[in-house]
């Protein structure tokens, strides 16, 4: 190989190392009420057997079909949509978020990026040298300096990360047995995981090459450990089960292709998950009242359902009738106790009917959505909407930095920020908000700025 091609590949390399672990910004997330309480109900327990406080924990979900979970600094856990999607049960999802909080406890997300940061330093110092020596004519002295250096490199780094995942198995092991949880379903995922390893070829003989140990090696450690544990025979909780069932049907439905949907839920499936998911199906569909009889007939079984009346709401509001949309939407509020990703579908119906009466109702309800969840940009810009109707332009500014800082757009939220200083009296909570947001991306765009001259 030339020179130049193998140093190109040893840049590579190191930029892999380095880039490895940063979060990944465009990372689209799901938010829907009934599945976040859902999740943090699952949760629960494992953070307290963690030792954590469930109040300072976050279960993300992320919109890919990939089955996949991670950390990414601090007490968030990320668990891909695919993953929920795959899962038979709510024991095997909970089995991975026993797994995830490992990684936290274990403080995993700050170690793993110093272990890539020093293994890009063992390929950067071999660039270093190698590079010199083939600038000075000795080509395969050179090409020896960049090979050993990158094979130190990412070996190193390949068995910090297969430690941390070894330690973090039996973390989480711990902390299903401690909050009283089968481990059962964690067992079943990581077979779910070998065979998928199988199919693709994936091999099964040395761990040298791969972030994680053997996955077989995995499971005969985990059989042994879950096995003996008392926890071992406990059922789920069938309520949370049916709960998850829901959940999962709902996301399938949502996230998935409406024939596929109507495949998996045919018709002559009555149950709650498969009216719930061929609900999503016909509503992408545009069968309105096919979509509106299955929410119907669900809230049949229960019509105080929140999540249920908050669907009803969506697909009459969503196929262009915000006005019929708002007593189902003012009761699915009321029975989730105000639940703010529900009080933001509710302040955008209100705001939809395009009756002026509806803005004070509607900038009520988004204003305590937003206090109660800051981190919503659909709430914040319809809030921002309502005070830029009002007149209040200064805040209306203000709600469209917090919209533009969530969505990851430093410029205009700075923009913004700037704007609403102007117009608010210096020194008060508004102020001090916007000199925040303005501080913040200030430091994303000199950040981003740096990225593109590195």
């Amino acid at each position: 190989m030339p020179a130049a091609a193998i140093l190109r590949a040893s840049l590579v390399i190191v930029l892999s190392l380095l880039l490895v672990v940063r979060p990944v910004a465009a990372q689209s997330i799901l938010r829907d009420a009934e599945t976040e309480t859902l999740l943090n109900d699952m949760a629960a327990p494992l953070i307290v057997a963690a030792g954590l406080e469930p109040s300072g924990f976050e279960i993300v979900l992320v919109s890919d079909s990939s089955i996949n979970a991670f950390v990414a600094g601090g007490q968030r856990v990320f668990i891909h949509s695919g993953l929920i999607m795959a899962a038979d049960n709510a024991n095997e999802v909970q089995g991975v978020i026993a797994h995830e909080i490992g990684h936290v406890t274990g403080g995993h997300s700050i170690a793993i990026q110093e272990a890539a940061g020093d293994a890009g330093g063992i390929s950067i110092l071999s660039l270093i040298l190698g590079a010199a020596a083939i600038a000075a004519g000795a080509g395969e002295a050179g090409l020896a300096m960049l090979s050993a250096g990158s094979r130190a490199a990412i070996g190193n780094f390949l068995a910090f990360s297969r430690t941390q995942e070894a330690t973090t198995d039996l973390a989480g092991a711990q902390y299903l047995s401690e909050a009283g949880i089968s481990g059962r379903g964690s067992l079943a995922f990581f077979r779910r995981l070998q065979n998928i390893e199988y199919r693709l070829n994936i091999p099964q003989e040395n761990a040298y090459n791969r972030t994680h140990p053997l996955t077989g090696e995995r499971l005969a450690i985990l059989e042994e450990l879950y096995q003996n544990d008392p926890a071992w025979e406990i059922e789920t909780d069938p309520a949370l089960e049916a709960r998850f069932q829901r959940a999962r049907a709902k996301l399938i439905g949502f996230a998935s292709d409406p024939e596929q949907t109507l495949t998996a839920y045919p018709e002559t499936d009555l149950t709650v998950p498969a009216r719930y998911a061929r609900a999503y199906a016909w509503h992408k569909l545009a069968f309105v009242d096919r979509a509106l009889a299955e929410v119907d007939a669900l809230l049949e079984t229960n019509p105080e359902d929140p999540y249920f009346r908050e669907l009803r709401g969506q697909v009459l509001l969503e196929s262009g009738r915000p006005e019929e949309a708002l007593d189902d939407l003012r009761m699915a509020l009321a029975n989730s106790r105000n639940h703010p990703l529900i009080a933001s579908l509710f302040g955008h119906a209100l705001i939809a009917t395009e009756d002026e009466d509806h803005l004070v109702e509607a900038r009520r309800v988004l204003r305590t959505a937003v206090q109660r969840d800051n981190r919503n940009p659909f709430a914040w810009r319809r809030l921002g909407y309502i005070y830029s109707q009002e007149g209040d332009l200064a805040r209306a500014y203000l709600a469209t930095a917090e919209y533009a800082t969530l969505a990851g757009s430093p410029q205009e939220a700075l923009v913004n920020a700037r704007q609403a200083m102007q117009g608010i009296p210096t020194g008060t909570p508004d102020w001090i908000r916007a000199q925040d947001i303005a501080l913040i991306a200030e430091s994303a765009i000199e950040e981003q700025g740096g990225r593109r001259r590195r």
